[in-house]
């Protein structure tokens, strides 16, 4: 029970972000939040592809949360599997950031340069565009004109609605829904084994990789100080 209260004070803003995080998914209020882990999604299988010799060709994503990239060669596999993977793994280091680091401005301006020279390299449908250059241009603003304070407030924002969304994500596109062409169907096509079988392994690895964030990253106190 003590152990409890002090992790409860410790962590009591993280805790409370959290459950407004959660109980405001399925809503339209954090619509622009949603649309942004998607293109979290769609950053990584571009990253993965680039990082792997391939080409980028294009990346969009649209209002209802969809999202797509062409590329072409690099390593498929790498590719299809860094989305899901490659976004919780963005979010885990943003939250980490906040969490133990000053860096928030200035990763929070590098994260806003690199979705503006997504835009203009990448993107071409205009809703796709408006969304990340408003985005872009919204994140350098935030990290030259707020306080540390609120930079830091929206790492932990992103990251923690990126930990929300990849497990969900997954297990909805995936197993709930495993006849949609997602990403673990094209696995299957591509590399054999069931859309069921990809999807249960990503989401096995996310559930491990946000136990092991939590386990270790989190530390005795989160709370950003009021003062």
């Amino acid at each position: 029970m003590q152990a409890a209260k002090q992790f409860i004070r410790g962590h009591w803003q993280l805790i409370c972000l959290t459950l407004a995080i959660v109980i405001l998914w399925p809503t339209q209020a954090v619509v622009p939040l949603r649309i942004l882990t998607v293109f979290l999604h769609e950053l990584s299988h571009a990253f993965a592809a680039l990082l792997t010799g391939g080409e980028v060709v294009s990346l969009t994503i649209d209002p209802y949360e969809g999202g797509s990239v062409v590329s072409r060669g690099g390593s498929r596999f790498l590719t299809l599997s860094a989305g899901y993977t490659g976004s919780l793994l963005i979010g885990i280091t943003l939250f980490l950031i906040a969490l133990r680091t000053d860096w928030d401005r200035k990763v929070l301006a590098l994260f806003g340069v690199i979705t503006l020279l997504v835009a203009t390299i990448y993107v071409r449908e205009l809703f796709a565009l408006a969304f990340t250059l408003t985005t872009g241009i919204a994140m350098l603003a935030a990290a030259r004109y707020l306080s540390l304070n609120v930079n830091d407030m929206i790492l932990r924002i992103i990251g923690v609605s990126s930990m929300i969304y990849a497990p969900l994500d997954i297990y909805d596109d995936t197993i709930a829904r495993s006849y949609l062409r997602s990403d673990a169907r094209m696995m299957a096509e591509a590399f054999g084994g069931a859309t069921l079988l990809w999807g249960g392994l990503w989401l096995a690895i996310s559930l491990v990789v946000i136990g092991l964030t939590l386990r270790y990253g989190l530390g005795r106190a989160s709370n950003i100080s009021l003062r």
